[in-house]
C-alpha cells in the first residue's frame, strides 16, 4: 500500500469507540482532575530529562558501559522520534478531536498537519524509560510508569486515539531496545574520554578494589 493510499487516514475505526469513552469521563470529571492532567501532559516530558540527569549523576562511579548508555540516552530518544515522525508523515493520520463530532480535547487540538498516529509524546516516554531501564533497572521501571500514565494523558486530553499511544509506546521500546543494546558496548570509548579532559564530567568509574581498601598483595589470614 503506497503511502498516498494512506493519506488523511480516519483511524475512529479502530478504537472510536473507546476513544469517545474515555473522552466523555474527561468531560465529567472534576475541573481539578482534568487541569492536572492538561498540565502532566503538556510538560510531563520533562521529568523524563530529570530521570536522565540523575542516572548520569550516579554514573559517575559507576563501569563505563553504563555512563556509556546515559550518555546514549538523549540520543536514543531523538532517533525514536526521528523513526516515528517518518511514521507519521507516511501514514497522515487525522486527529480525533477533529474527526469524531461532539469530542472535547482539554488543549487545542493540533490542526491539519499535525497528525495523530502515533504519538510523539508517548514514543518519547517509552524510549527515554527503555533507555533508562538498561543502566538501572529501578529507575527504568519508575520511568516506565511514568511513560504509561503520559501515554495515558494523551487520550484523556482528547488528542490522540488509544492505537496512538500503544504504537508509539512499541515504536519507542524497539527503537531504544536495539540502541541502547549498542551503546553498552561504547565502554572503552567512554574510558578514553574519563582519561582525558571530561573526566570531571563523567567521573573516575567504577573503583579498583586497591581504591576500596582491599589490596591484591594482602596474604590471606587463617
Amino acid at each position: 500500500m503506497s503511502s498516498r493510499a494512506l493519506a488523511v487516514y480516519d483511524g475512529s475505526g479502530i478504537d472510536g469507540g473507546l476513544y469517545t469513552r474515555v473522552n466523555e469521563w474527561a468531560q465529567a470529571a472534576p475541573h481539578w482532575l482534568d487541569e492536572l492532567i492538561r498540565l502532566w501532559s503538556a510538560v510531563g516530558l520533562g521529568l523524563f530529562a530529570v530521570f536522565m540527569l540523575y542516572a548520569w549523576w550516579r554514573a559517575r562511579g559507576a563501569e563505563s558501559a553504563v555512563m556509556a548508555g546515559v550518555l546514549a540516552s538523549p540520543v536514543i530518544v531523538v532517533l525514536a522520534y526521528a523513526a516515528n515522525s517518518a511514521l507519521k508523515s507516511t501514514v497522515e493520520e487525522i486527529r480525533p478531536c477533529a474527526q469524531i463530532p461532539g469530542s472535547v480535547s482539554l488543549e487545542a487540538c493540533p490542526g491539519t498537519g499535525d497528525w495523530s498516529f502515533p504519538s510523539n509524546h508517548t514514543v518519547i516516554a517509552f524510549a527515554a524509560a527503555t533507555a533508562l531501564w538498561f543502566v538501572d533497572r529501578r529507575l527504568g521501571w519508575v520511568a516506565g510508569l511514568f511513560a504509561v500514565l503520559m501515554g495515558a494523558s494523551r487520550v484523556w486530553v482528547g488528542v490522540h486515539y488509544p492505537h496512538d499511544v500503544a504504537v508509539g509506546a512499541l515504536v519507542g521500546v524497539l527503537v531504544a531496545l536495539v540502541l541502547a543494546a549498542l551503546a553498552r558496548r561504547c565502554g572503552p570509548l567512554v574510558d578514553r574520554m574519563r582519561g582525558g579532559a571530561l573526566r570531571p564530567l563523567l567521573g573516575p568509574g567504577a573503583l579498583p578494589l586497591v581504591a576500596r581498601g582491599h589490596s591484591p598483595y594482602e596474604t590471606p589470614r587463617h
